[in-house]
């Protein structure tokens, strides 16, 4: 499963040549704003991860905010001038690329204090099964999952 997770993260980070593209994928689906200006796109929901594509307008807040619903959470910047605030932490300058890795419920927010869009990948992994959990059968079954 640590390989699905691992090919899964990778996809996803492939994408981040893809700009604003990854929002107008066929199977995305647009979430309602959580914040006024800040608009998730789902890229993929299944058991074990979670992928979005936040599009951030210009001086849009997402508020602080937590996750009890996953075990890992990267967000990564892919455009603009953003800027994230994890815990108690002062706020820093988020680099297009850069990955922010956050636990279950860490307490997070971001902004965009560009005065252009930006965007950012958010990838939650919410299983953790690892193949070395799995008996072989189970670990090669696993794998051969699409």
């Amino acid at each position: 499963m640590l390989a699905r997770y691992c090919a899964a993260i990778g996809c996803a980070l492939s994408l981040l040549g893809a700009g604003s593209a990854l929002a107008q994928a066929p199977a995305a689906a647009v979430q309602p704003e959580a914040d006024p200006g800040v608009r998730p796109t789902r890229m993929i929901d299944r058991a074990e991860v979670r992928v979005s594509r936040v599009e951030i307008q210009p001086g849009a807040t997402r508020r602080v905010h937590a996750h009890d619903d996953v075990v890992y959470h990267l967000w990564i910047p892919i455009e603009g001038s953003l800027q994230i605030t994890i815990g108690s932490a002062a706020p820093v300058a988020a680099a297009s690329g850069q990955a922010f890795f956050m636990t279950r419920g860490t307490q997070h927010g971001f902004k965009n204090i560009g005065t252009t869009p930006g965007a950012a990948l958010e990838i939650f992994i919410k299983q953790t099964t690892t193949a070395g959990t799995l008996s072989p059968a189970q670990a090669l079954a696993f794998a051969q999952q699409p």
